[in-house]
């Protein structure tokens, strides 16, 4: 049976949802002032116990949610006690109840909560934010950051992994002359999810944060995965050396594309005295070489010969085409057996001395590789997942017009891309 409240001041207080307080008055305006005071009750001192008096009160105004199409103030009124014994060295206190606002903080308990699934949850801007609440876009960043800290810090928001991948992504660029900082992303490879970020792109950061979660923990990891990056093989091996380490098969493909590319631009130079330009038989097949070659359509290799023909005298670029090519055609397989073997005879291959220099550059990378490189075939994961993190990064900066305080970059970031447990956040405590 439905009941239907008539009381005009139960209904007020259903309205403002709050536990144990009672409704004084609404002031209308722009914004909407709801007065409140927590229901009567006699505390005893915090020190000796002693049953306390009241002294004065005063009003707390704290931003809230909107209500019917307006910003919302609820003006507390706050009871100040103190101790009768004159030996109890605390003299006084002010009432606090954390379920209607946090003493750190000047949005209430529900409006702290709803702010920081707008940003964190569904990468909102804090200024948007802001702007709904009617209120500074402090008020709205320092609660976002006290409940996402206590979110994405919490214990349980990942357990084991099995595949863990470290990339680097730009954090900020600062100073008169726009000095780079990096961070390092932590990933779990399977889950998608990003773990955590660590300041910096060299290896100190990320070993640390790895031995930190102890042996047992590093132990169920059984994959590594990487870019072509040496400094952090050198972090898997100091702190997974049990793990397969796999190269990402895109940034593979990704080297023998710019080796091609710096073997077109030196044979241009070479031939021609000068960089590129668009009537260059080798600047016009630019394109065309570093497309695929099932892609190619018959016109298109027809002109990519053509061009190859009338600007390389020597045959260099057409090498270093077939290089790539054969690069490529490693991860055509899905042969474990046959992966190593491939490698090794294609580095041998590129290494030769009647190489370009490029290819055999290429082949030396590959030999130093060439264990991570056919541990694809085994496991047949990437390094995608932590890139689709780093792009989940880069999306919230593109939100926050940019960040210059790493702490709040990282909170920003693992809300988002960190997967915290949402259904935690009526319950976490603001830290």
């Amino acid at each position: 049976m439905l009941v239907v409240e008539s009381d005009p001041e139960r209904m007020l207080e259903l309205l403002v949802g709050l536990p144990d307080v009672n409704v004084l008055g609404v002031v209308e305006g722009r914004p909407l002032e709801v007065h409140v005071e927590c229901r009567w009750s006699r505390p005893g001192c915090p020190e000796c116990g002693v049953p306390a008096h009241l002294k004065d009160q005063r009003v707390v105004i704290v931003v809230d949610l909107p209500c019917f199409g307006k910003p919302t103030r609820l003006a507390w009124h706050k009871r100040r006690w103190r101790c009768p014994d004159g030996d109890c060295p605390n003299r006084s206190w002010t009432e606090r109840d954390e379920r209607i606002a946090s003493v750190r903080l000047a949005l209430t308990d529900r409006g702290g909560r709803w702010a920081t699934v707008e940003v964190g949850r569904f990468g909102g801007s804090v200024k948007e934010v802001a702007e709904v609440l009617g209120c500074d876009w402090h008020t709205v960043h320092d609660a976002v950051l006290a409940y996402g800290e206590a979110l994405v810090d919490h214990p349980d928001r990942f357990a084991a992994v099995q595949a863990l991948g470290l990339d680097e992504v730009l954090f900020v660029r600062e100073g008169p002359y726009r000095r780079q900082q990096f961070s390092t992303s932590i990933v779990d490879v399977g889950r998608g999810q990003l773990l955590d970020v660590v300041p910096g792109r060299r290896g100190a950061e990320p070993a640390a944060w790895l031995e930190n979660k102890g042996r047992e923990w590093l132990a169920a990891v059984e994959v590594a995965t990487l870019d072509l990056s040496g400094t952090y093989r050198a972090v898997f091996d100091a702190t997974v050396p049990h793990a397969a380490r796999v190269a990402d098969p895109f940034h593979v493909v990704k080297l023998a594309n710019e080796k091609l590319d710096e073997c077109r631009r030196r044979v241009q130079n070479e031939t021609l005295g000068h960089r590129g330009r668009k009537h260059d038989p080798l600047y016009r097949s630019r394109r065309l070489l570093t497309m695929a070659d099932e892609r190619l359509e018959e016109h298109g290799r027809s002109k990519l010969l053509g061009l190859l023909r009338a600007g390389d005298p020597k045959g260099e670029v057409a090498t270093a085409w077939h290089a790539k090519e054969t690069v490529r055609e490693l991860y055509c397989h899905d042969d474990a057996a046959l992966a190593l073997s491939f490698v090794d005879r294609l580095a041998d291959d590129m290494v030769d001395p009647v190489q370009p220099v490029e290819v055999r550059s290429l082949g030396r990378t590959l030999r130093r590789w060439r264990l991570k490189i056919a541990a694809w075939h085994d496991w047949h994961v990437s390094n995608g997942p932590t890139e689709a993190m780093n792009n989940l990064i880069k999306r919230v900066k593109r939100v926050a017009f940019g960040f210059t305080n790493f702490a709040n970059y990282r909170i920003r970031a693992l809300l988002y891309a960190g997967r915290p447990d949402w259904s935690l956040i009526g319950s976490v405590t603001p830290r």
